[in-house]
């Protein structure tokens, strides 16, 4: 069976059987041993595409190393030439998938001693297909709350990351970036039909954020939206809310998790994307001729 398309509204309605994909959310459990991290991800990655037919697997913040501004140099590694990069190539290429491979703490070599917040995206060939930095940082203080500061030992990123998945595009953010509609709107005025966001939201903003901007983002942009958290672990220094989720461009939650590992398993359908725009056409009716959003680096 082929892909085909029609026209509704003066827009492509994409239906058929290339017209989607499945995609796998997978919420990690993270320790201190990054070789033990590392090897329950691949453990997960084989189960989601093997048992459960994901053509596209994402993983969450930080998946290889506790989260926390003490634990970044420590565990960081090049792209793409540390072990976990080697790792998620290889396994990306075994099971001919697109992965989405969280983030890892990122070094350089270039010198500069910087350290990023780094998505690495692979391609079912097991090549790199992209690299996002985390642009906004995390530095926020809530009296009585949490106060956490990135910038005390991470660099911004300045480029955004857009994927080509079969006739689909991807833009991917992360965490904080979530925040920031300016940024969603950019990856909209792109074509993206999906946003992913590896993410830690703590137990202070996740009850009352973490679902909100996802159907706020899906909302503004009418497009899919994933966000990926590691699994809640009450031990840790930094706990992570947990209850990843997919929402769809109507801004409802199709499939979520709780708190504890889990995978989270959705079916992403582009028809329904083209659908909501032609039903309801914000992105022709802005104002342009008043406002906009523009891209100023990329």
């Amino acid at each position: 069976e082929k892909s085909f398309s029609k026209r509704i509204n003066d827009r492509f309605i994409r239906v058929g059987f290339l017209a989607g994909f499945r995609i796998a959310l997978l919420q990690l459990r993270v320790g201190p041993s990054k070789e033990e991290n590392i090897s329950n991800a691949l453990t997960k990655i084989r189960s989601a595409a093997k048992d459960n037919g994901a053509r596209v697997v994402a993983l969450p913040e930080c998946f290889n190393c506790p989260y926390g501004t003490q634990y970044f140099a420590k565990y960081a590694e090049e792209v793409p030439t540390g072990e976990t990069c080697r790792s998620l190539s290889d396994v990306a290429k075994e099971l001919g998938i697109y992965l989405i491979g969280g983030t890892i703490p990122e070094k350089t070599a270039d010198g500069s001693g910087k350290i990023y917040n780094t998505c690495t995206v692979w391609s079912p060939e097991g090549s790199l297909m992209a690299t996002y930095r985390k642009i906004h940082l995390f530095d926020i203080n809530i009296p009585g709350g949490i106060t956490f500061r990135e910038s005390d030992v991470l660099s911004g990123g300045e480029k955004l990351a857009i994927i080509p998945v079969d006739n689909a595009k991807i833009g991917i953010g992360i965490c904080y970036d979530m925040r920031f509609d300016e940024l969603a709107r950019l990856y909209r005025n792109k074509g993206c039909d999906m946003l992913i966001y590896p993410g830690a939201f703590n137990m202070k903003t996740g009850p009352l954020h973490w679902e909100l901007l996802a159907r706020g983002r899906a909302t503004d942009t009418q497009s899919y939206v994933a966000t990926i958290s590691p699994a809640r672990d009450a031990s840790a220094g930094y706990i992570a809310w947990g209850h990843s989720m997919v929402v769809d461009p109507w801004a409802q939650v199709v499939a979520s998790a709780k708190e504890g590992e889990e995978m989270v398993l959705a079916d992403v359908e582009l028809q329904k994307v083209d659908e909501v725009r032609a039903q309801i056409p914000i992105f022709s009716q802005r104002r342009t001729d008043l406002y906009d959003t523009k891209d100023l680096k990329n």
